[in-house]
């Protein structure tokens, strides 16, 4: 369950129905090898609901036109379907000013524009970074990049064996020479939600900004962005049931107005000679070139989606659905579930005695199931978990506890094909 502390338990939530939701995703209809599609992989890419598709068509054969440049009415509609959307974005994170919500590839390159221009112009000798033992790529590499030009500090917060950030590895390395608290909202691998607001105190107590990569989190709770009172919030649209090649990032106005840009081109300028450029303010500074204009309308359609559902809702089935895939798998011999955290998203890391990862999601293949088998983008990860890769089951709003039982019996028929 992801809330705006992520330690209160949610509210009473009307009943969500994942049945009905089923018949939005046109996609789920299929048959893979002759069965059923059981589709596990949400945490990579979700797929898209009807909703989503139907409004990225009306954008193209309604309104389409490049926006914030043209003086007719075509471009002046998408510049304001556009424009929209990112009001969309900032009612979703509950942002102060939809000028704090930037448009970026994905979360990706969100964290990589925090690194490139908040990161170079405040970064340098007798500064640190700190990161945990949780995060994806996305969120070590640009800091190790920087670190190697920038010669400041990357340090590891660790965490504990059931996958639970250790507050007290991480107050131990947490000083007046940490200048960025860099942390995954939600893992990608254990499903573990991290007190991303007791984080944030604690930061901001020694001078620290804090970013959050919540490209996890946003799937399976409210977020608000406020009350964590964090500086920077990255997330991306294709894994909240939207559209690739659109991420956001979040932060605060002040910040972004002291933050040159990263890259320059159109619609990034308010003028230009051949001599010197003046830049346009935030988001425009940094949204270099022709936007995701298409893409935006998709991301706001499909946070519509999820909210008209109603967040909590979503989130009480998804407990009640982890609860249940945690129990079921548990019962297979011979299978390791990795990540017991007690605060925990749907998604579900494991690995089966005898199995190599890649060899068992060829099998769960051939029984429709759609899993991802690997590192996971999160190699420092497998290392501290004492693995090479592992199977991650990862829930959506459309799964049902009838996909858990056909992993479960796939896993079963597997482990006899293996034995």
């Amino acid at each position: 369950m992801v809330t705006a502390t992520l330690t209160a338990a949610p509210r009473a939530a009307a009943v969500f129905d994942p049945e009905a939701a089923r018949a939005d995703f046109p996609i789920l209809a299929r048959t893979m090898h002759g069965k059923p599609l059981v589709y596990l992989d949400t945490g990579a890419s979700a797929q898209k609901p009807r909703a989503v598709l139907d409004a990225m068509a009306r954008a193209h054969t309604e309104c389409y036109a490049n926006v914030h440049r043209g003086a007719y009415w075509l471009s002046e509609e998408a510049t304001s379907r556009f424009e929209a959307a990112r009001e969309t974005v900032r009612g979703f994170l509950n942002a102060a000013d939809p000028r704090e919500i930037v448009f970026t590839a994905n979360a990706t390159d969100a964290i990589n524009l925090v690194a490139q221009t908040w990161g170079r112009t405040h970064l340098g000798p007798g500064d640190a970074v700190l990161i945990s033992e949780l995060e994806h790529h996305a969120n070590i590499v640009p800091w190790q990049m920087l670190r190697d030009e920038k010669g400041f500090e990357l340090r590891v917060a660790p965490i504990t064996d059931d996958g639970t950030l250790d507050m007290a590895g991480f107050a131990r390395l947490l000083d007046e020479r940490v200048k960025l608290v860099a942390m995954a909202h939600c893992s990608n691998v254990l499903g573990t939600i991290l007190p991303v607001a007791e984080i944030t105190r604690r930061a901001h107590a020694v001078g620290a900004r804090v970013l959050l990569d919540g490209s996890q989190a946003v799937v399976h709770g409210a977020v608000d962005v406020q009350a964590i009172g964090c500086d920077f919030y990255a997330f991306t649209g294709h894994k909240l049931y939207g559209p690739t090649g659109i991420g956001v990032l979040y932060g605060r106005l002040d910040l972004l107005e002291s933050m040159p840009p990263w890259k320059g081109g159109g619609d990034m300028i308010e003028s230009v000679t051949f001599e010197t450029t003046t830049f346009a303010p935030p988001p425009a500074r940094f949204e270099a070139g022709t936007p995701p204009i298409v893409e935006a309308v998709g991301l706001a359609a499909a946070i519509d989606y999820v909210r008209g559902h109603g967040m909590e809702a979503i989130a009480a089935h998804e407990a009640d659905l982890l609860r249940y895939a945690m129990q079921r798998l548990a019962s297979v011999e011979g299978l390791t579930i990795h990540g017991t955290a007690p605060h925990k998203a749907a998604v579900v890391s494991f690995s089966l005695t005898g199995a190599h990862p890649h060899d068992l999601a060829t099998l769960l293949d051939r029984s429709g199931l759609c899993l991802r088998a690997g590192h996971h983008c999160a190699q420092p990860l497998m290392a501290r978990l004492g693995v090479t890769g592992t199977i991650r089951a990862s829930f959506g709003l459309y799964s049902t506890r009838a996909d858990v039982d056909a992993l479960v019996g796939a896993l079963e028929r597997a482990r006899t094909i293996l034995a």
